[in-house]
């Protein structure tokens, strides 16, 4: 086993540890507060702070990963990761909004320091010109990701009917502190730490398609969480009767499954079509998820089966938001110069946790004063501009100089 494929592992095998708590903790805390009596507005008020400072960890982030090196910024993740989880399991009296929000800050920073490592970090264990191996090895890390992160939607419900709410946080924590010892002894000092001492005025120093890129990816992880978050969860529980358990493997299933596909993006579009992963296929899979949440809200206005109607809905919706999700996880890295890869990274994953975070208050409030047929408009318009900005993105995949 070549030196690049055995940190490939190490780094794929923290980030899965990572991710299982990453899931299970959101959905305690959706269900957790819901049990306390929190409203949907207030439940996605809790993760306010955990995207805003997303969008700040991101674009520090990858400054401070050419500063000090990949591999430190994915261990001080996991530390503060434990910090979060374990700050949680105070009495019941101080869980307050403000104090919870606080803890999910600290949980939002560890994430997307973890993901910025992860996703930027593949690059340098290849040579340069392997593009359909940067192609596999990055979908495969950003699906198995994602398949995690849906068990851990599953593990975090039955950890809570299991071991109730401060157990499952302190199962949690051990898990990850073992993740911790083990990618600290294994990763190599100062991974992808640049040669030159990266100047934080070039986090904004961007070329045009990492931009463009960037800007589709804020509306694309919008309309996804702008029904998924809060909206969703609440309707399967409190609209058609769901118990905890079962909206936990719900949305573990879905994750898995939508994982599955990212992680089979190469082979699935291999098959699909004759053309490369560029700006042109981002933007026909853009345009064509548009149709599915408009498509379901029309149907249950219609008054159909509506347990029916979800579950095939989202299927398809997840099978064509994975596709496009693996083609733009493969373009930014793509596109990305090797002493930039973890700056430009982090800029397109600041823009990720910008629609995350957009997406977030607003499935709070819409579900609240327009339901979930309101949440699928929403989500079908933001869709929509993200299409209409990757129409701008070129049809080429070599990286260009940022400045």
């Amino acid at each position: 086993m070549d030196q690049g494929f055995r940190h490939y592992l190490t780094v794929t095998g923290g980030y899965w540890a990572f991710t299982i708590t990453d899931g299970a903790i959101r959905m305690l805390v959706v269900l957790y507060f819901h049990g306390l009596g929190y409203s949907p507005l207030e439940i996605a008020m809790l993760f306010l702070f955990y995207e805003f400072f997303g969008i700040v960890t991101n674009l520090v982030g990858g400054w401070l990963g050419a500063r000090v090196g990949l591999n430190r910024c994915m261990n001080i993740g996991m530390i503060m990761q434990i910090g979060a989880l374990m700050a949680l399991t105070v009495p019941e009296a101080w869980l307050s909004v403000g104090y919870v929000m606080a803890a999910q800050a600290i949980s939002g920073i560890a994430k997307d320091l973890n993901k910025m490592s992860a996703k930027a970090g593949v690059k340098l264990f290849l040579p340069d010109k392997s593009e359909k191996k940067l192609f596999r090895w990055v979908a495969i890390l950003t699906g198995s990701k994602n398949a995690l992160k849906g068990a851990g939607f599953f593990i975090g419900a039955l950890l809570l009917a299991w071991l109730e709410f401060r157990g499952a946080l302190f199962a949690l924590s051990a898990l990850l502190f073992v993740a911790l010892i083990i990618t600290g002894f294994l990763l190599p000092a100062g991974l992808g730490k640049s040669s030159s001492k990266a100047k934080f005025t070039q986090l904004f120093s961007k070329s045009p398609q990492v931009n463009l890129l960037s800007a589709a990816r804020f509306f694309l992880f919008g309309a996804r969480d702008i029904w998924f978050v809060v909206g969703l969860p609440l309707f399967l529980y409190a609209e058609l009767g769901w118990n905890f358990t079962e909206v936990g493997a719900f949305f573990a299933l879905w994750v898995i499954g939508y994982g599955f596909v990212q992680a089979g993006a190469p082979a699935i579009l291999k098959k699909l079509t004759t053309s490369q992963p560029d700006g042109g296929l981002v933007a026909g899979a853009a345009f064509a998820l548009v149709a599915v949440p408009a498509g379901i809200a029309l149907v249950v206005a219609q008054g159909w089966n509506l347990q029916f109607v979800i579950i095939a809905g989202i299927a398809l919706f997840g099978f064509v938001f994975a596709i496009n999700s693996a083609v733009h996880s493969y373009l930014i890295v793509a596109w990305s110069e090797r002493e930039h890869v973890s700056m430009n990274v982090g800029f397109y994953y600041m823009a990720n946790a910008g629609g995350r975070l957009a997406g977030t208050l607003l499935s709070g409030w819409v579900y609240q004063g327009q339901g979930l047929t309101g949440c699928l408009w929403w989500s079908a318009g933001f869709v929509l501009v993200a299409a209409l900005i990757s129409l701008l993105l070129p049809r080429q995949v070599t990286p260009v100089a940022t400045g």
